[in-house]
């Protein structure tokens, strides 16, 4: 495919008054269909809108809906188990509980994530400590990870951010070498690959989201994924009320067995598994427009479009690109502000470094007294600068969007890349505009 041509345009910014490239809004993405009804109304149609009981029978286990889904994401991922759950931050609850974990405990996770990733170990009375990320990936730093590791350290969460991968191989390695779990929290990659392997199966466990804003959905909904038996076994008695059927089932380990109600209902089962089976399908629109865009931003060297490496496949849950202020001689805020008046979405970073939210600066979770903080005998650092590419990232260069998903077209994908052309070609008069307004 050639790289689309950029429209050229000498009409001012719509930032200054100018006409916008898009004048009206973009159309919204729906990708619920025909076939997620059907399976909706032959849940309705048997009167069981949820097959779970904690009870120590088949109910545990949740009916026949359940075990459907959870059979063809085995299928697909070739792993043993599936456990779906109610979100994916309960999944990582899961997961966390069943890897042991307890007060005093630590484990190295990025700052760079959805909160969840780092807060389902303070649920299990461990803490995170955060390494740096890869410059190109935006995923943890093999390097920041093993200079993080302490006598303390159980495990690592891998977090494959944005559609790509994380070094999950180099992770695995660091984990084995140190006795370490991996757990990877694949809430927006599902079906990326590493080494022609899927995400969420290098670590010893993985964690899917069916969020109504993930690649798939079922409006809330995860799924946890394994091939061990026994983190298969906790994570079922943490969904679903484990300390009353631990006697029944004749289970004697029963660390972290205290259960919670994080049961998927079977309506969200049936839909979750029409839109599992057809996310190759969901999936593939999305990467086609990321591939126009970056071919368009060829021609706009300040801006570097998303690295995928050469052993991976990228799902682009989002398409996110790193902005040079000091080539571009704008600066990115002002960049994203302006593109976003051309009728395109544009974010100026992603999410504040958590460490440096109030959770971690005050180190209160869990009462007054800041459990599980306070249960920590060691020293732990969450001070502005621990993680500097992150910070530098977030501060001044990643830009993203989530404009690449159908029914947008390689046409749009064009006309977007066309704004960030005008407003490229414009930024001496949007600069002066903007200086004139903060004096």
């Amino acid at each position: 495919m050639k790289a689309p041509t950029i429209a050229v345009s000498d009409d001012k910014p719509a930032l200054l008054g100018g006409k916008p490239v898009n004048p009206s809004p973009l159309p919204r993405y729906n990708m619920i269909g025909a076939e997620e009804k059907k399976a909706v109304l032959e849940v309705l149609d048997g009167g069981e809108l949820s097959g779970f009981a904690a009870q120590p029978n088949a109910d545990h286990l949740g009916g026949k809906f359940i075990l459907a889904f959870e059979a063809d994401v085995c299928a697909k991922f070739g792993v043993k188990h599936a456990i779906a759950v109610n979100s994916a931050t309960t999944g990582l609850h899961a997961a966390a509980m069943a890897m042991d974990l307890g007060p005093g405990d630590e484990v190295v996770v990025p700052p760079y994530t959805m909160a969840a990733s780092a807060t389902a170990i303070l649920y299990t009375g461990a803490v995170p400590v955060f390494a740096d990320i890869d410059d190109q990936i935006f995923c943890l730093d093999p390097r920041s990870v093993e200079a993080r590791i302490t006598p303390r350290t159980k495990g690592i969460m891998a977090v494959n951010l944005y559609g790509h991968p994380a070094p999950l191989f180099e992770l695995k390695r660091i984990a084995e070498r140190h006795r370490l779990f991996l757990v990877e929290d694949n809430a927006q990659s599902p079906l990326a690959t590493l080494g022609g392997r899927y995400a969420g199966t290098i670590g010893d466990a993985g964690v899917l989201s069916l969020n109504r804003h993930k690649t798939m959905q079922c409006g809330e909904g995860g799924v946890v994924i394994t091939n061990d038996d026994r983190i298969a076994r906790k994570a079922r008695l943490v969904r679903n009320h484990g300390e009353v059927l631990v006697r029944a089932l004749g289970i004697d380990d029963i660390v972290n067995a205290v259960g919670m109600n994080y049961r998927m209902t079977n309506m969200e089962a049936a839909v979750a598994r029409v839109q599992f089976n057809k996310l190759e399908s969901l999936n593939a629109p999305r990467v086609r427009l990321a591939d126009r865009l970056r071919q368009g931003l060829q021609a706009l060297p300040v801006i570097t479009p998303p690295v995928v490496k050469p052993d991976a496949t990228h799902v682009y849950y989002f398409f996110v690109m790193k902005f040079d202020e000091k080539a571009a001689g704008i600066s990115r805020d002002l960049f994203a502000k302006a593109v976003r008046a051309e009728g395109f979405p544009l974010i100026a970073g992603y999410v504040r470094p958590l460490y440096l939210e109030p959770l971690y600066q005050r180190r209160i979770a869990f009462g007054k007294n800041g459990f599980p903080f306070s249960a920590h005998p060691g020293p732990l650092d969450y001070s502005p600068g621990i993680c500097p590419v992150v910070e530098r990232l977030q501060d001044h260069d990643l830009i993203w969007t989530g404009a690449i998903y159908p029914p947008l077209t390689d046409a749009d994908a064009d006309r977007f890349v066309a704004a960030m052309d005008k407003v490229l070609r414009h930024r001496d008069a949007l600069v002066r505009a903007n200086a004139g307004l903060a004096g």
